[in-house]
């Protein structure tokens, strides 16, 4: 069982890597939620996708995704309901920035909500991208084998292997990230551009989302 070539691992880990790296509005809500609240909050964040990334890869072993590559009006439902979500996280951004660029006092951290609302919102952002649905419909089957095994398992397999290349990228994202916040978070005018930078990405995130055809 699982009987697959050097090649194929060597295919499957370098595909992995190469899109994990890719920003996209996962990564760059991690990314965000640890330049705001610090890397507790980066990696609450970064459970809460994976949380969202897990239900997507049951749903394309159990054959549920290929039930929304098929409808157009679910896929254009999840559609507009993430590209909602995105924009309102960017105006969250840019209305944070704004008072923080407001205050003539010397910056301090902002309030942080808690490490379950990142987390909560980490599997929304996952959740109600059906690009990824789509992404983990397309990617996984490429590398069932016949013969290798049963055909549930090996797409269970490669889904779940897809969570261990995240976990040696993602968490030393946070930890850098996290470093180099600390060392910002004494200007001010730079740390409310880089909030307004933020916030721009993901309004624009979300109307590429609201754009996106199956």
């Amino acid at each position: 069982m699982f009987d697959y070539s050097w090649a194929h691992w060597l295919t499957f880990f370098g595909a992995a890597f190469a899109l994990e790296i890719v920003p996209g509005p996962d990564l760059l809500f991690i990314a965000t939620k640890t330049a705001r609240h610090g890397r507790g909050h980066g990696f609450a964040a970064m459970f809460g996708v994976w949380t969202g990334a897990l239900v997507h890869v049951a749903a394309t072993v159990l054959g549920l995704a290929a039930i929304l590559a098929r409808s157009a009006m679910a896929f254009s439902v999840i559609k507009w309901m993430g590209a909602a979500y995105l924009v309102w996280l960017g105006i969250q951004a840019l209305i944070s920035a704004q008072r923080g660029n407001d205050t003539s006092e010397a910056p301090s951290v902002p309030v942080a909500p808690s490490r379950w609302a990142a987390y909560r919102q980490g599997i929304l952002v996952d959740l109600l991208n059906p690009k990824v649905a789509l992404f983990f419909l397309a990617f996984i089957p490429q590398f069932v084998v016949p013969g290798a095994g049963p055909v549930t398992a090996q797409l269970a397999l490669h889904g779940l292997l897809l969570f261990v290349v995240a976990g040696l990228i993602e968490p030393a994202l946070i930890l850098v990230g996290d470093r180099l916040m600390r060392l910002l978070r004494g200007r001010r005018r730079l740390a409310a551009w880089a909030e307004r930078g933020v916030g721009a990405i993901f309004i624009g995130l979300g109307a590429r989302l609201a754009l996106a055809q199956r």
